[in-house]
């Protein structure tokens, strides 16, 4: 009979044996689970994991192409670019930006600003994406980090370009500039071009950078690269290469543009020289201007500050977007909207006494005893408000208005810099619409004289007296002649339907501004054999005459004086050429805007006759 001793033992031996057995079902339990998913991870899935394991071995990087140039007529470089020596952090490749950033402050200085910049894209872009820390190094300071880079984590030294300006303020306001591309521009201007998504891309943010943009940028290629578990570059398994930006050619004449911004040195004053025939912007000056320059590689607030505040304005794109009273220079079209209506013809004389009166109104004329009696050439000749003002009152606003419209005034043409102003051009569903009442009768005499609500821009001007000069063809102007190998079709200038005879008439009044006796230009007629034809305007500044009194000349405050105006085209036999200068605060247009346009006229004749390239001009050489 089994003892208790017995018992005892048989009871122990049974738990071990239960013991034993559950974890030997345990263990093959989980060796069959860590069989079951060796299987499944080398057998059902080893197509998914080679690929991811690819994936994180081989690396795709979208390859910025070179911007395009913007070229002039001539093929003269304008826009280029350089090497852009520079630094990036890869967010994903470090444990912590701030100690990235503190072991790279030992090569540049990073400042709290910079630091918070980086941090701060990191946190919106993906953790891939390389955020720029610092670019336009020196070379010597972008090789010290180049070497150091394997024990900078997240650290990327980099070669990128940057645009270039060779011509800064006599191109700033037509070539506008570039910057990197901001989440406002990804919000408004995304186009699906995954470029926009690189550190530090840039794209056009003004002028004709901005206006061609999508073709300047070219197109991205990819490079393959194989790295390692930190992310450093082993080597490249292959390249795609993409596609640069197309070249840009213009219509401007990068040399008589020089010479037009030299020659109106420290005035705040814009100059539009254009093609008659075909729409063509031969000079398109703006000045003062500015360095575009400043914008890619920055400049200080207090430099912004300063621009800003400048009277002159020199962020003003003032033939683009200044909007003046033309004064006189507009008489061109009253004389042809009532020339066309029948209120006048070659043959008709208005006498001038110096005022017109209208009611109790009384209209000076600016020569005080007047010119006595006039005709349409006489009068375009001397200038007379008091004939103009007659027409106007004969005609009324709206015929003026429709005139004014025909030659391009209170229009927008579409021009490829971006900013254009549209001026204004009263009317009575104008001023209905403006002032919530109809026109005066003292409305129809200020616009016969290009005051009152009249207002153009310098580029208008330019087009108004190009339509005239070329017999009433409304060409359009347009200042991108080429993009890559594509050239592009000028607008066509329809006909105006304008009389020759009133075209003729005006052609007549504006060659005798300037080359007949007692012409308000004759003293900057051309020299040689060919004349230019023009009109002198002069146009008084709002709430000049309260503030400034009886004050004249220059006991006037600069910013009170009258704006000085010149259009013109030559030559009169066959005008090839037309323009229009306004120097802001001139106080006359004969003074000061004539005296600029003749020299940047006579200019352009010169290079016409001998453009850049051609055969030099023999001359006869008597033997010594």
């Amino acid at each position: 009979m089994p003892t208790q001793t017995d018992r005892d033992e048989y009871e122990r031996s049974a738990v071990f044996t239960r013991r034993g057995l559950l974890l030997g079902v345990g263990a093959t339990a989980l060796l069959g689970g860590l069989v079951s998913r060796m299987y499944q991870l080398q057998i059902l899935d080893a197509d998914k994991y080679k690929t991811l394991s690819d994936t994180n071995r081989i690396n795709l990087q979208l390859l910025p192409p070179p911007r395009g140039r913007i070229l002039d007529r001539y093929r003269q470089e304008l826009a280029a670019n350089r090497p852009n020596y520079r630094v990036l952090l890869v967010p994903d490749q470090t444990d912590s930006i701030d100690m990235s950033l503190d072991m790279l402050s030992h090569f540049i200085a990073v400042t709290p600003k910079q630091r918070e910049k980086v941090k701060r894209e990191a946190r919106t872009k993906s953790g891939l994406a390389a955020v720029i820390v610092a670019d336009n190094l020196s070379w010597d300071i972008f090789a010290k980090i180049n070497l150091a880079a394997p024990d900078l984590p997240g650290i990327v030294a980099d070669v990128g370009q940057v645009r270039t300006y060779p011509y800064t303020v006599q191109l700033s306001h037509v070539l506008g500039y570039v910057a990197a591309v901001s989440e406002a521009d990804l919000q408004k201007r995304d186009d699906g071009d995954p470029l926009l998504r690189l550190p530090g891309f840039p794209i056009g943010k003004n002028g004709v950078e901005k206006a061609v943009d999508r073709p300047l940028r070219g197109k991205g290629g990819v490079r393959q690269i194989e790295v390692n578990a930190h992310g450093r570059v082993i080597r490249e398994l292959g390249r795609t290469e993409g596609k640069p930006g197309a070249d840009i050619e213009l219509t401007l004449d990068m040399e008589l543009q020089r010479f037009a911004q030299e020659r109106m040195k420290d005035e705040s004053a814009s100059a539009v020289m254009i093609d008659v025939t075909n729409g063509e912007i031969l000079t398109f000056v703006s000045n003062p201007g500015f360095d575009p320059n400043e914008f890619i590689t920055g400049f200080s607030q207090k430099r912004w500050e300063e621009m800003n505040a400048d009277p002159l304005k020199p962020l003003l794109n003032k033939a683009l977007a200044g909007e003046y009273a033309p004064g006189s220079t507009f008489k061109i079209v009253t004389a042809l909207a009532g020339l066309e209506a029948g209120a006048i013809d070659g043959n008709s004389r208005i006498r001038c006494p110096g005022f017109l009166k209208l009611g109790s109104h009384v209209f000076h004329c600016h020569r005080r005893g007047g010119h006595g009696s006039v005709d349409v050439i006489g009068a375009l000749k001397a200038s007379c408000n008091v004939f103009f003002y007659e027409v106007g009152r004969r005609i009324g606003t709206d015929a003026i208005a429709a005139m004014a419209h025909r030659f391009g005034l209170g229009e927008k043409y579409k021009f490829e810099v971006p900013g254009e102003r549209a001026g204004s051009i009263p009317s009575t569903a104008w001023k209905m619409e403006r002032f919530g009442e109809g026109l005066l009768p003292g409305d129809a005499l200020n616009a016969a004289i290009g005051q009152g609500y009249v207002t153009a821009t310098p580029l208008q001007l330019a087009v108004m007296v190009a339509r005239v000069a070329n017999g009433g063809a409304a060409i359009v102007p347009h200042i991108v002649r080429r993009v890559g190998d594509g050239a592009i079709a000028a607008p066509e200038g329809p006909p105006l339907g304008i009389s020759p005879g009133a075209i003729g008439l005006v052609h007549a009044g504006m060659d005798a501004v300037v080359n007949a006796a007692g012409g308000t230009a004759g003293r900057s007629r051309l020299t040689g054999d060919i004349r230019m034809a023009g009109k002198t305007g002069t146009a008084q500044v709002r709430g000049a005459k309260s503030v400034g009194g009886e004050a004249k000349g220059n006991a006037v405050p600069w910013h009170l004086r009258n704006h000085a105006l010149f259009i013109c085209f030559a030559p009169v036999e066959a005008p090839k050429y037309a323009m229009a200068v306004v120097v802001e605060h001139g106080q006359g247009g004969s003074k000061a805007a004539a005296p600029i346009a003749k020299d940047i006229m006579q200019k352009a004749l010169e290079r016409l006759a001998a453009p850049p390239g051609s055969a030099p001009v023999a001359t006869n050489v008597v033997p010594g």
